[in-house]
């Protein structure tokens, strides 16, 4: 009897040891308000922000974070005049700073960087330009490993943490006590536009599509700043669109705000070179699963060149297939970079680069690529 109460005492134990593990996605929700909020303080970009504590807390279960509150592994200092913890690092015992909230250590983080003329030039660059920034701050010196830019980079793109450099400011709230972050009502047009300069020349361009109200937006226009500048909720935003993830646009593109056409303005639509359905959809303000119907296809396929697409039911399209049919494909979907698709298949970036004849990572949603020769 006392084996069997040990043994279930430690399963309970371990059990909720593990309840409280969190994931990377539970740390972004619960921190992206202080690094949105320190971006508006001091400039420091929300997204290299919560790249950066995801790394350095181990998604918020590292020893020093639960010991310290320290969420970006600073150390004590010369000029560190507060409490302290000692945690093994390059050296054994190093001195850490401890902090009484996490809100204490993302403003110490912000005031670490603004403060110090080696992080001086960073400023200088975009706040979206997240690169720039992570390769910076390794020039600086902030890190010891001469993988950490690319470490930033992969974190912010795997869990798209872009987008919170284009947050609405005015529309988060925190609970510091509890970490929380708090969205209330969205905040006015006129808000969102002083802040978003960005995301500005993109929305005056208001275009018509199809008899449809839509806009030209460039690669890295945040869907959620969209959403909030024309009051459209976000899922409808992306329903609009076809879209079921949000995010930062993957390419230019038409943005609709309002449901796109079940046909199109003439029955047939002639590609000039290989094109996805989704590109069609995009281009012509036609919905996504109207255009698999009438064409008896994927909603994922892509097209070769001089494919006779049907934009309305009852025609006869004339679909060319795409050269390579033997070659192994794969379809790009939200928020999948290279990286993330190179080690799906076991091959090298560059290699996927070589059989794709890219130039450039860019990849954009419902792109074919080939993952073999």
């Amino acid at each position: 009897m006392k084996k069997s109460a040990i043994t279930i005492f430690f399963f309970c134990v371990s059990f909720l040891l593990q309840a409280q593990i969190l994931t990377p996605q539970q740390y972004i929700e619960k921190y992206k308000g202080l690094a949105i909020m320190e971006q508006k303080r001091l400039g420091i970009p929300a997204a290299i922000t919560l790249a950066q504590g995801l790394l350095e807390t181990e998604n918020g279960n590292s020893d020093l974070v639960l010991q310290s509150n320290n969420h970006f592994g600073i150390k004590c200092k010369s000029n560190w005049t507060g409490a302290t913890v000692f945690h093994d690092d390059d050296a054994a015992g190093e001195c850490f700073r401890k902090y009484n909230t996490a809100e204490e250590s993302y403003r110490d983080h912000s005031e670490f960087l603004k403060n110090s003329s080696r992080y001086a030039g960073l400023f200088a660059l975009s706040p979206t330009d997240y690169k720039g920034w992570a390769y910076g701050l390794r020039k600086a010196g902030y890190a010891t490993n001469p993988r950490y830019p690319e470490i930033l980079i992969r974190h912010i793109e795997t869990y798209n943490l872009q987008q919170f450099n284009y947050s609405d400011y005015a529309a988060v709230e925190v609970n510091f006590a509890e970490n929380k972050t708090i969205a209330p009502s969205p905040a006015p047009a006129a808000v969102m536009k002083a802040q978003l300069p960005v995301v500005l020349k993109e929305i005056n361009n208001n275009s018509m599509v199809n008899g449809l109200k839509a806009m030209f937006a460039s690669k890295g226009t945040s869907l959620l700043a969209i959403a909030t500048v024309h009051k459209i909720k976000l899922n409808k935003l992306l329903d609009y669109n076809d879209l079921s993830e949000d995010g930062l646009l993957p390419e230019d593109q038409f943005v609709y705000l309002e449901k796109k056409q079940k046909e199109g303005k003439v029955d047939y639509y002639t590609t000039k070179t290989p094109e996805t359905l989704y590109d069609i959809s995009q281009n012509l303000g036609v919905q996504l699963a109207e255009l698999a119907t009438y064409n008896n296809m994927d909603r994922k396929a892509s097209i070769g060149s001089g494919s006779r697409v049907a934009l309305k039911p009852g025609l006869k399209p004339d679909i060319v297939q795409n050269n390579n049919r033997n070659a192994q494909t794969h379809i790009v979907e939200a928020k999948e970079g290279l990286y993330a698709i190179a080690r799906k298949y076991s091959i090298s970036v560059q290699d996927l680069k070589a059989m794709n004849n890219m130039a450039s990572d860019d990849l954009k949603v419902g792109q074919q690529i080939y993952i073999s020769k």
